[in-house]
């Protein structure tokens, strides 16, 4: 679905000539190649799933935002604009993020849940907050929630 989704939104914006869309599009499709290949070699030909999609949107997202803080501190407000306009388009595709207070209250449950005791469960409390939270949770945020719930 997302998929198609990608396939769709290129063949709109080129045909409205929207040249930034187009750009960032392709970049995301690329990037979805490139780990479509790379999961061949652990046998899984279909290519990578939806939750995997999410992560790498995701992590496309991060990416901008690094960039566009140094990008700041260099004094280079144009590129640091075009990486914004990026992070909005990327955004598109991505279900609606959980709040703060949403993510911290998912944190807890989790950590309720998996009985998580100390800083050693962290792993643990991740994993189930990546699995069911894929796509709609900041996991930097996540994590740093649930290392102070777990008194990190």
């Amino acid at each position: 679905m997302l998929r198609q989704q990608l396939n769709d939104a290129l063949k709109s914006a080129m045909l409205s000539k929207d040249a930034r869309t187009v750009s960032t599009v392709r970049l995301i499709l690329a990037a979805l190649k490139d780990r479509d290949i790379a999961a061949r070699s652990r046998n899984v030909m279909d290519g990578i799933t939806e939750d995997e999609i999410l992560s790498m949107l995701q992590s496309m997202i991060k990416q901008r935002r690094e960039s566009i803080s140094l990008y700041e501190q260099g004094g280079r407000l144009e590129l640091a604009q075009q990486e914004a306009d990026e992070i909005t388009i990327i955004e598109r595709f991505l279900p609606r993020q959980l709040s703060e207070a949403e993510t911290l209250d998912a944190v807890r449950a989790v950590i309720a849940e998996v009985g998580a005791g100390g800083l050693k469960d962290m792993g643990r409390v991740m994993a189930a907050l990546k699995e069911r939270f894929a796509g709609s949770m900041d996991f930097t945020k996540a994590s740093a929630a649930t290392k102070k719930e777990l008194g990190g």
